[in-house]
């Protein structure tokens, strides 16, 4: 840690419960980041050792993700989700491509209402009575928490001013977007800085923790009979939540004999070999367990999986997102691994990197987790 701890968004709306009740005392108000399932998946895991760790305690979720995703996650009569973004993140065309164009588009729009949508969001927080505002990782919801004298905190292995400064000498109109961001992740009274991470200096005060994951329970008989498939050949799971996959590159998938294949909905192919499952049967953790290898673009979340349940990955390029250089040098340490160019994985041409990532070395390091019972107890402090 560096620095010393102190205690000290937008759209408004009354909370929509998944399952009913929240207290009006001691309340955590929980913002979720706009930018996919891996900020989600990390946060229910924290929400849920909260729950454990400090049943006195509610937890007010800001989140877009599928209110299925999260009751799925972390089902408790203390928790309740409102279904507002905090930021824009990045627009992605797929789970490999972002649109730079739209994003600084979505997010002018955003910050062009910000006063507005801050003096909402304190009203917000002072009518609810929350005790501390937790970020992954918007900032707007902390310079809320700052002027209604909440403490606050962030959690994440990087900032969006981070991203965003790459594409500052393409075009001058970040560079606002990017201080803004800086002076209210500055407001923050401690960064909980996850692994695989940017240093994050626009943050005064900073403690690192180890992963927020957990392995999976090996289901493979059940997943089996969920998907009519064989339990005795390979295992691959496709970790996309979307890919612009032709009929000619499923047609490559599908020619593939000795495996069977596996996404999570709603990416679905009807292909013989191609099988889709649903979270509320089978958890994503246990998916990842009961596979023999994963395949997927680097994001935060499948990488920490993919660690903790010791299964190899087969990895392709991730354009125009600073994260990406981060996360592979963090799969060079602690993954089996094989490198698939992104043309290859858009012609289906998955073959031969699934075929040789079973020869290749095993991790050279290994790392910790336990990072979501940490980060409970350093909330539900802050919290008391």
């Amino acid at each position: 840690m560096h620095g010393r701890f102190k205690g000290g968004a937008l759209a408004g709306g009354a909370p929509h419960a998944f399952i009913v009740g929240t207290a009006k005392k001691n309340v955590i108000a929980y913002y979720v980041s706009a930018h996919g399932y891996g900020h989600g998946v990390r946060s229910c895991d924290i929400i849920r050792a909260l729950n454990h760790t400090y049943p006195h305690l509610a937890v007010d979720v800001a989140c877009i993700l599928p209110p299925e995703f999260l009751s799925n996650r972390i089902g408790s009569s203390r928790n309740s989700i409102r279904k507002n973004s905090f930021d824009i993140g990045m627009v992605q065309k797929d789970s490999i491509r972002v649109d730079v164009a739209a994003t600084l588009a979505r997010l002018e729009k955003l910050y062009s209402q910000r006063e507005e949508l801050i003096e909402r969001e304190v009203r917000y927080l002072e009518q609810r009575n929350v005790a501390v505002v937790i970020c992954d990782i918007p900032d707007l919801p902390l310079e809320a928490a700052a002027i209604a004298g909440i403490p606050r905190m962030a959690i994440g292995n990087f900032g969006w001013d981070w991203i965003y400064s790459d594409f500052i000498r393409q075009d001058s109109r970040w560079k606002g977007i990017v201080e803004r961001i800086r002076e209210a992740y500055g407001k923050t009274d401690l960064l909980l800085r996850l692994p695989f991470s940017d240093a994050m200096g626009a943050f005064p005060v900073i403690e690192d923790i180890p992963l927020v994951a957990s392995p999976g329970e090996f289901r493979r008989d059940a997943i089996a009979g969920i998907a009519c498939c064989d339990r005795d050949k390979k295992w691959i799971l496709l970790s996309f939540t979307s890919l612009d996959w032709s009929e000619e590159a499923l047609d490559r998938i599908e020619q593939i004999k000795d495996y069977e294949f596996f996404t999570v909905y709603p990416l679905a192919w009807k292909r013989r070999n191609i099988h889709a499952l649903r979270r509320e049967k089978v958890t994503f953790s246990d998916i990842v367990a009961s596979v023999d290898a994963v395949v997927s673009k680097p994001g935060f979340g499948i990488l920490s999986d993919c660690v903790v349940n010791r299964k190899p990955l087969i990895y392709a390029d991730r354009s125009d997102f600073s994260e990406f250089a981060v996360l592979e040098s963090a799969i060079l340490k602690y993954l089996k691994y094989i490198h698939i160019p992104a043309s290859d994985l858009y012609l289906g041409n998955l073959a031969p990197s699934i075929d040789g990532i079973w020869d290749r070395p095993e991790a050279i390091k290994s790392i910790r987790n336990g990072g979501d019972v940490i980060a409970a107890h350093r909330i539900g402090s802050l919290a008391e």
